[in-house]
């Protein structure tokens, strides 16, 4: 049974390029009849763009300064939490050292005030800054050790591994140490800190600090992933920017997000069958299915380029998942159909 190819479906695939796609379906036909029009077997069809199934994370800057050192190239795995970009990080290393001396002697300080009934709070503080401290040894120990591995060192597996390994050891504890503050805190008639006590607190606060501009000169990846893009050189001077310096993508799967004609909304559904077609891979239909539906429609941004025209209509981005191992590419134009 031959179905009706829609006015608007014949325009969103000329929006993405996709003439030879729906001429070959309207009029391939068979080899004993070229002149008879082919079966059409969807109802919609949609411009779309490939991307991994994380979607692109691009990562960028918070601060002016110079690259220190490029931990990774395109197409390199990585780990969550493993660094991708160091900045020059000298001011920031001084800054947390001399911190991190103010808050022991005022520490030592605190000992000669002995306030009774605060043993408990104390030990815990005392605690989750000794945790802190390991936290931040473990995670250096972990850069070096995957800086070594990047760099193609001998038996540099290893190290790396047990270098993760107390990292995560060290994160955990650290954990633990600030539920076991919180119970110390908790308990009632708990008396005020004397001044020593506050002093302490605030130069603990300064170390975290100048910790946390310390690690805003490290670029770390958010996610278990692989590097699509890398946009930094050794010395290069980097600032904040919209420009990302790396993107990353979860490519074990990888999605095509459609923008559906309006008129076209009704016919798609969560759990539909669609393929796509590209015009990098003639011939070759790859298999997917509709994995969610926008809330709501909203604006083209795959459609042709160029300011939008006042009758333009507006689009639900439709995400499909794509089978395992297709060779299409995150950043592709696609041309998707729904059965």
């Amino acid at each position: 049974m031959l179905k009706t190819i829609g006015l608007a479906s014949v325009i969103a695939i000329l929006a993405a390029g996709g003439y030879f796609a729906f001429t070959q379906l309207q009029y391939s036909g068979s080899q004993a009849d070229p002149a008879a029009p082919a079966v059409v077997n969807w109802v919609a069809a949609a411009p779309g763009r490939v991307e991994p199934k994380s979607g692109e994370i691009r990562i960028g800057t918070s601060l002016l300064g110079r690259v220190a050192e490029v931990m990774v190239k395109p197409d390199d795995k990585v780990e969550e939490g493993d660094l991708l970009i160091r900045l020059d990080d000298a001011e920031a290393r001084a800054k947390l050292g001399a911190a991190e001396t103010q808050a022991e002697a005022l520490r030592e300080e605190r000992e000669k005030q002995f306030v009774s009934g605060r043993e408990d709070v104390r030990k815990a503080e005392d605690a989750i800054y000794s945790a802190e401290r390991a936290a931040t040894g473990a995670r250096i120990e972990f850069d070096f050790a995957l800086s070594e591995k990047r760099a193609g060192k001998a038996n540099a597996d290893q190290p790396l591994a047990d270098a993760r390994q107390r990292l995560k050891d060290a994160n955990s504890r650290l954990d633990r140490e600030r539920l076991a503050f919180v119970k110390a805190q908790s308990k009632s008639n708990l008396p005020a800190p004397n001044s020593a006590e506050s002093a302490v607190s605030a130069a603990r606060t300064e170390v975290r600090m100048a910790e946390a501009l310390l690690d805003k000169s490290r670029l770390r990846s958010p996610i278990a992933g692989t590097v699509l893009q890398v946009n930094a050189k050794d010395g290069e001077v980097v600032s904040p920017s919209p420009e990302p310096l790396v993107v990353l993508g979860d490519m074990s799967l990888v999605r095509v997000k459609a923008e559906v004609d309006e008129h076209d909304v009704a016919k798609i559904k969560v759990g539909q069958k669609a393929f796509v077609r590209s015009v990098s891979f003639p011939g070759k239909e790859f298999e997917g299915t509709v994995s969610n539906t926008a809330s709501s429609l909203g604006q083209a941004k795959i459609g042709p380029r160029g300011p939008r025209r006042a009758n333009d209509v507006e689009v639900l981005e439709v995400t499909i998942d794509l089978e395992k191992g297709v060779p299409l590419l995150p950043g592709m134009r696609v041309d998707a159909f729904f059965r």
